[in-house]
């Protein structure tokens, strides 16, 4: 293998979002890994009319509502493991894995991630109740976009 197409296979990596790749050709084994990145949120100083405050302005229950459901939320979040296109079930005229409400097993199936033409199942890391579905069907997805909330 040539450096020319070492170069070619890390830009494939990187541009499909793997975070590790092993090849292995006869006595030749390659391994490529890429550390996450990390990326801290700076909170934006709310301005008077911001889109938060319209909506807890229009919910019938207002602001007590919106507190109560925010110290109520799990902070047990499902995160997508790789960059593709979500599916909810297994195909298209199949029921979704889970819907707000159902009961969850750790290791149990709850979604799909298609990328680069793969099937990849997206398992639930907690025992519990799903609380949300935080993506639609055929929706595309990020790297440690949050999938699901269990609590």
């Amino acid at each position: 293998m040539e450096i020319k197409d070492i170069i070619a296979l890390m830009e494939a990596v990187s541009n499909n979002g793997l975070t590790a790749f092993e090849l292995e050709q006869g006595d030749m084994k390659l391994s490529m890994k890429r550390e996450k990145k990390q990326v801290s949120a700076v909170p934006m100083m709310e301005q008077p009319g911001s889109s938060e405050e319209i909506l807890t302005k229009m919910r019938p229950e207002g602001n007590e509502g919106a507190k109560s459901r925010e110290e109520t939320a799990s902070d047990k979040v499902v995160t997508c493991p790789l960059v593709g296109t979500f599916y909810s079930s297994p195909s298209p005229d199949a029921g979704d894995f889970v819907k707000v409400g159902d009961h969850v097993k750790k290791g149990q199936v709850i979604g799909i991630v298609e990328a680069m033409k793969l099937m990849n199942e997206i398992e639930c890391e907690y025992d519990g109740v799903v609380e949300a579905v935080l993506v639609r069907n055929e929706e595309t997805v990020e790297y440690g976009q949050p999938l699901f909330r269990i609590r």
